[in-house]
């Protein structure tokens, strides 16, 4: 029979609450380990002009903490604390002798190693009689008379077990010398949390933890999932999202509209606090654009009122927008949220927008990326060399530009003339500028030669990037035998990239760092979107492609672009369609690229031969077939089976030797 007792030391609950923190803590450590791995970040690698260098330390030293004040946040603190938890105890457990867990060995008892002869261990046992026998050991304070005596005991039982058959036996077959053993069962509960006197407290923490805390937890998830949309925006920022965008808004309309989230997008935002501050912001925005911000302002009214976090958050944008200086550390922090806010709201936009096929609108949220990310006021492309370090929107001192030789070369040319002091930061920022330079843009069909109606088309693009100031060819300089090798290594290259599954082709190689962007209050990376639209309707044909990770020019390299594609079902009907390509930058303002782009859908007549048959073979049905029958009734083209004689004359042949054996039988 067993016999059940509370783990009174705690050694049994030590090791069941390890293992529960163990199967919490390892995945979450796991998964911490992994992201701090991927946001290990180089801030010198990227834009070398001073003023990004700044803020990129400015940004580190924010997201890390100080060494007196370092910041840590709570997962890194429960993760912390888990793991001591686990030292703890299994250093208790440890260190903790649990006597009814330890297995009987009278050699261990006796001070005897195993398979000494009986002579040797009654030998040893007379001498531990003269030492430990109860009549020859005085008590001390660390010993008592009773404690003399069981040591004995257990001596003079060890003995027993080596040299009495009987107990020997027992010892042998049960694991002790008093024979069978009841069974102890312990429980890993504290025997006190039973006890009748601490019931209402245990029933207390019970009550808390699985009828408040636990459906609390659970009702504020499910609440709040079903606030959100697969966006990660509020479902009324996004309805609201639905009913502002129009098919031909523009920039204005789409500042308008983002300010209406922040009447639901109130994490960064707190309405009521530095009113004083806000009006003097307010009326400096007010008098260097006058009516253009009024005009914002109302668009972002919602029935007609403009929302205290509205119109906090749209104060707070524009001031960034115009580079102001804000009064307390307080308001640059809410600035900051609520610009890392932004690209996720205006994001969600974006996917309204491109929902509904509107061409106005799209170009507009993407260029407003890069206004934000350059602090300028946005449609104003006439301040393009205001995003480089020194220079401001309004700045007077900028060198005139003669018509027609507004190049950036001719901008620093203009600066060497002046010997004006900002051109080492100049140089430094456009060394690293990252001009998109578009290789080549195709539509591609795999295994095809044309393009028919309803095919899956493939729009390759090739891409670099370049220096402003690099105007050199990376072509590397061949005879023709050597090109014609390397353009159809290349060609061999674009094939399989296409067949892959993959939307961006593998690279080794320099993709860059971090981008220009010394007003924004985060890493930047340079990234670009991919359109394809058809700007005499508005219309975008297929959804926007974020294009990443672009390399640099290389002019020792036979391949120093990257490949992207874009799919997308031809259109049904035959003709020539002239589209549009935009690339479209969300770090740099007026680092736009549009290229016209043809394609042809040809009737299936244009294929040759090989083809034709190749194209029925895979489109028309076999006519025993249900789609066969189908098509047979519409009037349709059919296959006939290929073994349709063979199988009627086989079931011929099978009803007549059907037909014969009856009438053998018969006879």
């Amino acid at each position: 029979m067993a016999n059940y007792h509370y783990d009174e030391a705690g050694n049994m609950a030590a090791y069941f609450v390890i293992s529960v923190l163990a199967i919490i803590l390892v995945p979450i450590t796991l998964s911490s380990l992994s992201a701090l791995g991927s946001n290990k970040l180089d801030v010198g690698n990227g834009c070398q002009c001073q003023p990004c260098i700044d803020r990129r330390n400015q940004i580190r030293k924010r997201d890390q903490g100080s060494f007196l004040k370092p910041k840590i946040g709570r997962r890194a603190i429960f993760i912390a604390l888990g793991w001591s938890s686990i030292a703890f105890l299994a250093y208790k457990a440890a260190n903790t002798s649990n006597p009814e867990s330890k297995v009987y060995n009278p050699f261990e008892i006796l001070g005897l190693s195993t398979g000494v002869s009986e002579k040797e261990i009654k030998s040893h046992f007379k001498k531990l009689s003269r030492i430990y026998h109860p009549d020859k050991v005085k008590a001390t304070a660390n010993e008592t008379l009773e404690d003399i005596a069981n040591k004995f005991v257990d001596i003079t039982k060890a003995y027993k077990s080596l040299t009495d058959e009987t107990i020997r036996r027992n010892w042998e077959q049960y694991g002790h010398p008093d024979g069978r053993q009841e069974v102890s069962m312990g429980i890993a509960l504290p025997k006190w949390i039973i006890e009748g006197k601490n019931n209402i407290w245990v029933l207390g923490v019970y009550g808390i933890l699985f009828g408040g805390a636990l459906p609390a937890l659970v009702g504020r998830w499910w609440f709040g999932s079903r606030q959100k949309t697969k966006d990660g925006i509020h479902a009324s920022t996004a309805a609201a999202f639905f009913r502002s965008i129009k098919e031909t808004s523009g920039m204005n309309e789409v500042i308008g509209t983002l300010g209406k989230a922040y009447n639901w997008e109130t994490a960064a935002l707190s309405a009521g606090a530095h009113q004083r501050e806000l009006e003097k912001l307010d009326e400096q925005i007010d008098s260097k654009l006058g009516q253009e911000w009024r005009d914002v302002k109302h668009l972002a009214e919602t029935n007609g009122v403009l929302h205290g976090t509205e119109r906090k958050a749209l104060i707070l944008l524009y001031a960034h927008f115009l580079r102001l200086s804000l009064p307390s550390a307080a308001m640059e922090q809410e600035q900051t949220k609520l610009l890392l806010q932004a690209p996720l709201l205006l994001n969600a936009l974006l996917g309204i927008s491109a929902a509904r096929n509107w061409l106005s609108p799209t170009l507009s949220i993407m260029r407003l990326h890069a206004y934000m990310t350059q602090a300028l006021i946005p449609g104003k492309e006439d301040n393009y060399y205001a995003q480089l370090p020194g220079f401001e929107a309004s700045d007077a001192a900028q060198p005139e530009q003669s018509e027609g030789a507004d190049t950036v070369e001719t901008f620093v040319s203009t600066l060497e003339a002046k010997k004006d002091d900002r051109l080492p930061e100049v140089k430094k920022a456009l060394q690293t500028w990252g001009r998109l330079d578009v290789v080549d843009v195709s539509f591609k069909v795999i295994g095809e030669r044309l393009v028919t109606p309803s095919s899956i088309v493939f729009l390759l693009v090739k891409l670099r990037l370049r220096s402003p100031l690099d105007a050199t060819s990376s072509a590397v300089p061949s005879d023709g035998g050597e090109q014609r090798k390397r353009d159809a290594a290349n060609d061999e290259k674009d094939e399989q990239f296409l067949n892959s599954r993959k939307e961006v082709e593998d690279y080794s190689g320099n993709l860059g760092g971090w981008a220009h962007a010394p007003y924004w209050p985060g890493y930047r990376k340079p990234g670009w979107w991919l359109v394809l639209a058809d700007d005499k309707l508005n219309r975008v044909v297929v959804p926007p492609m974020k294009i990443s990770d672009v390399p640099l020019s290389s002019g020792n390299k036979d391949r120093d672009y990257r490949c992207y594609k874009l799919q997308f079902q031809a259109p049904p009907n035959v003709g020539l369609f002239t589209w549009k390509v935009y690339f479209v930058s969300d770090t740099l303002v007026g680092e736009e690229i549009c290229k016209n782009i043809s394609l042809k859908i040809d009737d299936v007549s244009a294929l040759n031969a090989d083809e034709q048959a190749a194209e029925d073979e895979i489109s028309d049905p076999e006519e025993d077939s249900l789609a066969g029958q189908m098509a047979a009734m519409r009037g349709g083209a059919v296959k006939k089976g290929q073994d349709a004689g063979a199988d009627s004359e086989d079931e011929s042949s099978t009803d007549d030797d059907q037909d014969g054996g009856d009438s053998s039988d018969s006879d």
